[in-house]
């Protein structure tokens, strides 16, 4: 197992060392530097001279293979540089926005399988009755409204006419990630619940399920210790695949509820071309979509004896 998890350490270096490159060069291959950029933001003309000066300060006069090298030294070093904005180090910024983004996150993927789990066994127990057909209806719908249409429904009717829950911020305690969780929780909840009833429908139709019931074991034993065990599989995949776009994807639904969180951060960065945060941003998915890859691998390693027989015959 140690081999294992060490030998997938290993690939994934050449993907991080891939993406760093990749979203550098990006940042720096348009018409205008970090100079262009720090002078637009602050409002003030800058003469020839003293841009040819901080160019010099910021190693923007190296070629961009050297500019590279000694930004990427510096990243190992947990420096990712200052933000044109507010001229503050990059990491204690992104650090402090973090948690929220952790909290609204866990928080949906809580609430997603709160509702997923038991709504897609019960639409496999009673497949093709009028409850499976309605599960399948509230999913299809839930999966077809995109995030910031769902948004600004919840806040119309929770927020301004109900006033149960503050309309944006996170100043509120646990009901200020309530809408927000909610949002991003409807699109998970609906496809996790349809992908889970065809799971279990698979499964309940296996021989050992006949054998089980042939031996009398009761129908709700079966679904919870067998079928479920079973179905485990399937749904690590959608938690992984779902935490990983959550922690590095929720900018829009943040923006939209104001949630001061890393997302928001992102959001703020590109519309003011703030490139040090912009970069550090693409790093952090980079990794929490590393991260998580090899962590499911790992789950599946222990869930499913089959990965296990296969890797040791290699």
């Amino acid at each position: 197992m140690k081999r294992y998890i060490l030998n997938r350490i290993i690939q994934l270096i050449p993907i991080l060392v891939g993406i760093t490159l990749f979203s550098f060069l990006l940042m720096n291959i348009g018409s205008t530097d970090a100079v262009d950029v720090i002078e637009s933001n602050t409002g003030g003309a800058m003469s020839a001279l003293e841009k040819s000066q901080l160019r010099a300060e910021l190693g923007l006069d190296k070629s961009l293979m050297e500019q590279y090298v000694v930004w990427l030294s510096n990243v190992l070093r947990g420096n990712m540089g200052t933000s044109f904005i507010s001229s503050k180090p990059v990491m204690p910024m992104f650090l402090s926005k973090l948690p929220a983004t952790i909290y609204l996150a866990f928080t949906s993927i809580l609430l997603t399988l709160m509702i997923s789990i038991p709504m897609g066994i019960f639409a496999a127990v009673k497949q093709n009755k009028f409850s499976d057909y309605l599960i399948r209806f509230l999913c299809f719908s839930g999966n077809a409204l995109p995030n910031f249409f769902v948004s600004l429904l919840l806040i119309y009717f929770f927020a301004i006419k109900l006033k149960l829950f503050p309309v944006m911020g996170n100043n509120a305690g646990f009901k200020s990630v309530i809408l927000p969780a909610l949002t991003l929780t409807i699109a998970m909840a609906s496809k996790y619940t349809r992908m889970i009833r065809t799971t279990v429908l698979e499964e309940l139709n296996k021989d050992y399920v006949q054998g089980a019931r042939a031996r009398g074991i009761h129908e709700r034993k079966i679904l919870f210790f067998s079928v479920l065990k079973a179905s485990m599989l399937t749904i690590v995949t959608l938690v992984g695949l779902s935490m990983g776009s959550l922690l590095g994807g929720t900018a829009i639904v943040e923006s939209i509820f104001m949630w001061d969180g890393a997302g928001k951060m992102a959001i703020d960065a590109i519309i003011m071309r703030d490139y040090p945060v912009i970069q550090a941003y693409v790093i952090w998915m980079a990794i929490i979509y590393i991260m998580i890859n090899l962590f499911t691998d790992i789950i599946y390693h222990y869930l499913d004896p089959r990965i296990r027989l296969g890797q040791e015959h290699e």
